[in-house]
């Protein structure tokens, strides 16, 4: 049986899940959900590796009784604990928690005192102004739910994009493997870097379609094949994420791969402008009559409509087509380009790996610098730092500096940002650092005005670098608060503050319209790992497509360039290890 990481983390969430609404100990469920986050996002197989090695690699903050249920969910796709606890509950509870701003906490005080167990029942509730009485809600809260309800129960499941990734890797593999097979590729909203994706639409290239559609349906986590035909099937694995697969011709390879990257707008706008030129495009080519004139390559296709190549993050009918008409796009970002990271913890805060091991890591990864911020003291939950501890901190820096060489450690923080503005260090704890990363972690439901005025309150003192995650958002968990992002854009062109791209897949926030403003208004953006465990570094490539998509160039990226640039930005002198 395939089981992959992501399984393993959706049952250890699912089992922190129903111990919150079941009202238990509060450090055993933030023990299940770190070891959610850093087994979600582990960069290897963890059932490969015990298939190999036979025992697990050590992971941080996962103890032997986590072990043990690790080993248990890769042999058998189950947990016990998990099943224990779905018995002591209604089946479709844990559906309310796929509403956004919607936490155990809450579901637990709907079920225990509204009988609600799902989310019809709510949403009935609802209407009938049942919740605006409970504890923590009134008018205005549950209006807001409401149309969070009413969204929920008209929208398709999506995944975010590291859970699909992992999904599409062993089949793609598989599928590369069947003789015949001359490329394999996930095109759809995946392609084109989207923050979540419905479904996954594989397309392969080959003369021999048999073979393909036999392995496919084959795959390793398949619940049921939904339909099969000679050059076409769909399957959907048990995680409930939908797969298609489609064979074309070698020769149709560049044409389909336009064709069912998409996205339907760019589509649209690519055959209004063909019939402009007498030409007709499908997945199988650019034709001129019933004459095929382009089609194996992306290129071809858009050479043969007067356009240079468009990139896929950019195939969204967001100005691609007017541009390319003219001539070559701008060079997007890319991972290559980034030569170091702007935002990382240790485990000195919520953290899993120390100082040491952050820094060796990011030295593998060929960086020139890793700038360490953790979070400071209003997170007492992760034990943030006070003044005195960033000194302690920063003197092991100073140490681990002179043993990493190639690599320049930068003393930081995340620092938060109160509800007034005010930041949660004073100036002169933070002036003897080389970064400043300011965040907000608390009062998300401001008005927009009293927001956007935390912001720029903020970003008037004297240390500030860069605006973490800079609208709050979780993906399907929390919207982003509200906020006059034009007025912050300016006021961080003033200041001299950078916006971050978050690339935890979590958050990837800034999206990429924000991306794409940022640029406009001439404001450098930081592609940040966000990284609270060595292996997160990897999460990087999901920041840049989200810089991508605003159509980010590396010169739009404060940590494409140089340490001397970046430490100029930041008004501080090298410090090389």
């Amino acid at each position: 049986m395939l089981v992959h990481n992501a399984d393993v983390a959706a049952i250890f969430d699912q089992i922190a899940d129903l111990l919150e609404i079941r009202g238990d100990n509060p450090f055993r469920i933030r023990a299940y959900r770190n070891a959610a986050r850093i087994v979600g996002e582990w960069g290897t197989s963890l059932q490969e590796t015990v298939k190999n090695s036979g025992a697990l690699p050590r992971i941080p903050g996962v103890g032997k009784d986590l072990d043990g249920k690790i080993r248990e969910i890769l042999e058998t796709g189950h947990c016990a604990l998990l099943d224990r606890l779905k018995s002591e509950f209604p089946p479709h509870l844990t559906d309310l928690l796929e509403i956004p701003g919607l936490g155990p906490k809450k579901v637990r005080t709907f079920y225990k005192n509204l009988g609600i167990h799902d989310v019809n029942g709510l949403y009935r509730a609802l209407v009938d102004h049942r919740v605006a009485g409970l504890p923590g809600f009134g008018p205005h809260s549950e209006e807001r739910l409401r149309q969070s309800v009413e969204a929920r129960l008209g929208k398709v499941r999506r995944y975010k994009l590291v859970t699909a990734a992992e999904y599409a890797r062993p089949i793609l593999l598989a599928l590369k493997k069947v003789t015949g097979v001359r490329e394999a590729v996930i095109a759809g909203s995946f392609r084109r870097m989207r923050d979540t994706v419905g479904d996954l639409d594989v397309l392969v290239a080959s003369d021999n379609p048999g073979p393909v559609l036999t392995r496919f349906v084959a795959s390793e986590g398949v619940e049921r094949v939904l339909a099969q035909g000679p050059t076409k099937s769909s399957i959907v694995l048990r995680s409930g994420l939908q797969v298609d697969l489609r064979v074309i011709p070698v020769v149709s390879l560049g044409a389909a791969l336009v064709y069912f990257t998409g996205s339907k707008a760019h589509n649209i706008a690519l055959r209004t402008l063909a019939q402009e030129k007498g030409l007709k495009i499908n997945e199988y080519g650019v034709f001129r009559g019933d004459t095929p004139i382009a089609g194996t390559t992306e290129e071809s296709v858009y050479q043969a409509l007067g356009l240079s190549f468009i990139p896929p993050e950019l195939r969204e009918d967001r100005g691609e087509i007017q541009r390319a008409a003219q001539g070559p796009l701008p060079p997007l970002v890319r991972v290559e380009d980034l030569k170091g990271d702007l935002h990382s913890h240790t485990r000195r805060t919520d953290g899993k790996n120390s100082l040491r091991e952050m820094a060796e890591a990011a030295q593998g990864k060929g960086f020139e610098y890793l700038a360490i911020t953790d979070h400071s003291r209003r997170l007492t939950m992760v034990h943030g730092l006070a003044p005195e501890d960033l000194l302690d901190q920063a003197n092991e820096i100073e140490r681990i500096r002179r043993n990493v060489p190639g690599l320049c450690l930068l003393k930081g923080i995340e620092v938060d940002i109160l509800e007034d503005g005010t930041l949660d260090l004073p100036d002169d704890a933070l002036s003897g650092l080389d970064v400043v990363v300011g965040a907000i972690h608390s009062k998300f439901g401001l008005s927009r005005s009293d927001q956007t005025t935390r912001i720029l309150r903020a970003m008037e003192r004297p240390h500030f670098n860069i605006f973490a995650h800079p609208t709050g958002r979780l993906i399907g968990a929390r919207e982003p608060y509200d906020i006059d992002l034009l007025r912050v854009l300016r006021k961080a062109r003033e200041r001299h503050v950078a916006f971050e791209v978050n690339a935890h897949p979590e958050r990837l926030d800034i999206n990429e319209v924000a991306c794409k403003m940022a640029k406009d208004e001439g404001v450098l953006l930081a592609i940040d790992s966000d990284a609270h465990t060595t292996g997160e570094f990897d999460n990087l490539r999901f920041g840049v497509g989200q810089a991508r998509r605003g159509w980010a160039e590396k010169k739009d990226v404060l940590n494409a360039r140089s340490l001397e640039d970046v430490l100029s930005f930041l008004g501080k002198t090298p410090q090389r290890g």
